[in-house]
């Protein structure tokens, strides 16, 4: 148990990173009470993280940026309360410490002077609540997104936290995970009483659980605050119109067929494996036996559960992992000097015909600001300065990055980094786009710019890629599903 939820007080705070212009959030004003569960929402670059974090007691000191306003919980600044506080980040690699899964749940424990014979009954209650069955001693390294994202909350759930802070808790889950993780908080807060923030774009996973949504807004305040109903009542156009999700809200965006399964000789298909066994050590296969067809022109859907190999295998896929055995092969109009085997071409070889968004978007940026992200791959490729100011500001405006530009891309929040991760890859226009979770962490209007800006890659003439858990994604892009299943050999299957 804890020794009591705790309050949490804004009054007109706010937090400016140093060497940013803007605010990241300002003027935020509210009283959370003691057992409170609260829904924070807002659109993407609106400052939900930082808010977050700062009242997690994690943002820094002067040197870091300057704060204005004052934020409290249970009457003391958040850096003098951070034993209360159990806060699950946005990127679930920045929560991993040790290299056991067992030991990394049992660190917030120590570190707390919890007694030593009662950490392992904490962490075994820990990481039966969210859905993580591995060994104690399982390598924290080989665990999949979706896992690590498990392993951080039962890090935050072992300390029993007065004052439990999550941010997109259930962004890299599958459906079973989402439902898992959503049902362990509710479990851990009934429990224990405590205080529970959440900042979620499924909202409707989570509505019922919250006795209150918070709104912030980009420019400062709040936009709505109230309970669920009266929120998403009163203020849900309006929201819906900034960005937010409000559950009941469809997107504006048309629906993509399937396509006409590929004759057994793969016509048709622009990449294809034979036989392909997939790894993430180089030792161990995680796939076996995959014969499958990408066609061209459409996209291809990766889907299953958190570690059944989906992000191994987009990315052996595009040539970034070498396959344990079997093979991959382009189409004859790809082939590169070294032949059809992606893993054999060139980096310029592979910067026109297949590009990949990374599920960890900062693993790709190369630049110091988001204007000379977008200009990498162009110039790589000889375009004039004024087609790569073109191709640049198109992406920009498109994915609404404009007024980023000058901006570090390490600054931007998860879901803007998301949006040019994406941008990235497509200013070089290649003929294959692989895709890890593109929707992560996207507001509603960043999610309709990426999933309409894929539609039209693929009308002209794409092939996209995409793993993701996102069931609007499937439905919108249409094209072929390659399902995993968490199994070594005959483990997937191609449906259209």
């Amino acid at each position: 148990m804890t020794a009591g939820a705790a309050r949490v007080v804004a009054d007109g705070w706010g937090w400016c990173y140093a060497g940013r212009r803007l605010p990241a959030v300002s003027a935020v004003s509210f009283t959370i009470e003691p057992g409170e569960r609260v829904l924070l929402l807002g659109a993407s670059g609106a400052g939900k993280s930082t808010l977050l974090t700062g009242m997690a007691g994690l943002l820094g000191d002067a040197e870091e940026g300057e704060r204005t306003g004052t934020l409290l919980v249970d009457g003391a600044t958040p850096e003098s309360r951070r034993g209360r506080i159990g806060l699950v980040l946005q990127d679930p690699d920045a929560g991993v410490v040790l290299s056991r899964v067992g030991d990394d749940v049992a660190f917030g424990c120590e570190n707390l002077g919890v007694p030593a014979e009662r950490i392992p009954e904490r962490v075994r209650e820990a990481l039966d609540a969210v859905g993580l069955e591995v060994p104690l001693d399982h390598r924290t390294a080989a665990l999949s997104g979706g896992q690590k994202q498990r392993l951080a909350l039962a890090g935050a759930l072992a300390m029993r936290p007065g004052l439990l802070l999550l941010d997109e808790p259930t962004a890299n889950l599958d459906p079973d995970g989402v439902r898992e993780v959503r049902a362990a908080v509710e479990r851990a807060v009934e429990a224990t009483g405590a205080t529970l923030v959440v900042i979620e774009h499924r909202t409707a996973v989570w509505a019922d659980l919250m006795t209150r949504v918070i709104v912030v807004s980009a420019d400062g305040g709040l936009l709505a605050d109230g309970t669920p109903d009266e929120v998403f009542g009163v203020h849900g156009d309006a929201l819906a119109d900034a960005g937010v999700w409000v559950p009941g809200h469809p997107v504006d965006l048309p629906v993509l067929p399937p396509v006409d399964e590929l004759s057994a000789d793969h016509e048709g298909a622009v990449l294809t494996t034979r036989d392909l066994a997939i790894t993430r050590d180089r030792r161990t296969a995680v796939q076996t036996g995959l014969d499958l067809s990408v066609p061209d022109a459409s996209a291809t859907v990766i889907v299953g559960p958190n570690g059944a190999g989906k992000s191994t295998l987009a990315l052996t896929l595009a040539g970034l992992l070498d396959p344990l055995h079997g093979a991959v092969e382009a189409a004859e109009r790809l082939r590169g000097r070294r032949g059809l085997d992606p893993v054999r071409w060139t980096s310029r070889e592979l910067l026109t015909r297949i590009g990949t968004v990374f599920q960890d978007p900062e693993h790709q940026f190369l630049t110091q600001t988001v204007r000379d992200e977008l200009a990498v791959g162009p110039r790589a490729l000889g375009r004039d300065a004024a087609r790569v100011d073109a191709v640049v500001d198109a992406l920009l405006e498109r994915l609404g990055l404009t007024a980023l530009a000058a901006a570090n891309p390490f600054t931007l929040s998860g879901g803007q980094k998301r949006r040019l991760s994406v941008a990235t890859v497509l200013a070089a226009a290649p003929a294959v786009v692989v895709l890890d979770e593109p929707t992560f962490g996207q507001d509603r209007l960043g999610w309709i710019g990426i999933v309409g800006l894929l539609q039209e890659e693929i009308a002209r003439g794409t092939a996209v890629v995409a793993v993701t858990h996102d069931a609007e994604v499937i439905r919108h892009l249409g094209g072929h599903r390659i399902e995993l299943v968490p199994a070594v050999a005959g483990s997937a299957e191609l449906t259209a």
